[in-house]
């Protein structure tokens, strides 16, 4: 029998040579500012030339208005990001609003009034002007982008993007989005194909499995990249307006059993990373020192992989499921990749041994022909 020790796979997809006019839109965290060094991150960090849209992640909200959520926002980090363009003038830059730890209970008091959406919209529009972005990326469903579009004619300004990331999760969609409609209303949707499993789980998953798993049974077969854009799609998105989430990170577990597979036994969250510091999450820069002296597999069926040293155990990405994924969304005319963060890739290249922004190159590769590695596909 063959061991599944036997690293990566895919040289077969590895020439990929279609280019077309997709989107690569890679995420900035404002707190990535905080990590010890050298994983210290902000803006003038950020190679303008990789991704074709850029996010800043995140702002807040109060009493219905936008709001800097960092001391240092507005200050310093805002004019690093938009002097980006500067470098690239076809670089496309938008303010996100939301995060996982923003909650619901805002969201759900703006869009109570119209009174209350009107002060959040012209609010967004001033402020999104002020501070030189092109445009606001939301994760909450958005009542329409008609606003911007009537600000932009009375100014001669270009209308301001109006785009979202939603869940990947099939509970989630059902519950809270009207699918058809924000297709309509939304310039680009960006689908979070990312933490199907972690600590929160009583066994081994990956965090971002392109196919469903031959073991997966009952809710677990919707857990996957695959099902969660084609169920997007499906319902009513058109698939030039959809982007596959792409993760530079990996969620780790600890094994509770001398079992290594996936779907092994685990006890909840593996250790914090150095640099990330949060238990169950590793930057992709981090795993690579864990792989040195790991077991490396690859899930075949899901065309990822996964490693393991003792009793930690980690679902991540690499060059080789980046490949498999590009392929997939090429085949099914998707509008590109979303990449979540251009942070937690190897941004020193001094980790991995694979040169700078070794992931997100190799999407920039194969989806927009790109330089990588000194070589031109």
């Amino acid at each position: 029998m063959k061991s599944p020790f036997t690293g990566r796979t895919g040289a077969s997809i590895c020439t990929i040579r279609r280019c077309s006019a997709y989107k690569l839109v890679c995420y900035f965290s404002n707190w990535s500012q905080y990590r010890p060094e050298p994983a210290t991150y902000f803006p003038n960090n950020v190679d303008p030339n990789l991704c074709t849209h850029l996010i800043y992640a995140f702002a807040t909200m109060n009493q219905n208005k936008i709001a800097p959520y960092e001391w240092n926002d507005e200050d310093r980090l805002f004019p690093e990001f938009q002097a980006l363009k500067k470098i690239n003038d076809k670089l496309v830059t938008s303010l996100a609003i939301g995060g996982w730890n923003f909650g619901t209970q805002k969201f759900t008091e703006m869009v109570a009034s119209p009174a209350n959406r009107k002060t959040f919209i012209d609010s967004v529009t001033a402020y999104l002007r002020k501070f030189g972005f092109d445009g606001i990326d939301l994760d909450f469903e958005y009542p329409g982008s008609g606003a911007f579009k009537a600000e932009a004619a009375s100014t001669g300004l270009p209308r301001l993007l109006v785009t979202a990331a939603v869940s990947a999760g099939k509970g989630t969609i059902d519950a809270g989005y009207e699918i058809a409609e924000i297709g309509k209303l939304l310039d680009f949707i960006s689908v979070m194909t990312y933490d199907f499993h972690g600590g929160w789980d009583s066994f081994t998953g990956h965090n971002s499995p392109l196919c469903e798993g031959s073991a997966d049974y009952g809710d677990y077969k919707y857990f996957n990249c695959k099902y969660a854009m084609e169920y997007w799609n499906d319902n009513g998105v058109p698939a030039e307006k959809l982007l596959m989430g792409f993760p530079t990170y990996g969620r780790t577990f600890r094994l509770s059993t001398s079992a290594t597979s996936v779907g092994a036994p685990a006890s909840g969250a593996g250790s914090s990373g150095a640099y990330t510091r949060e238990p169950g999450f590793w930057a992709y820069y981090e795993i690579c020192t864990f792989l040195k002296t790991a077991q490396v597999g690859w899930i075949e069926d899901q065309k990822v992989p996964y490693a393991v040293k003792g009793n930690e155990w980690i679902g991540y990405d690499d060059i080789c499921s980046y490949k498999h994924k590009v392929k997939y969304l090429k085949e099914k005319n998707f509008g590109g990749a979303m990449v979540w963060a251009i942070d937690l890739d190897d941004f020193l290249g001094s980790f991995c041994n694979e040169g700078k922004y070794p992931l997100i190159n190799e999407a920039a590769t194969l989806l927009l022909c790109t330089q990588h590695n000194g070589l031109s596909l």
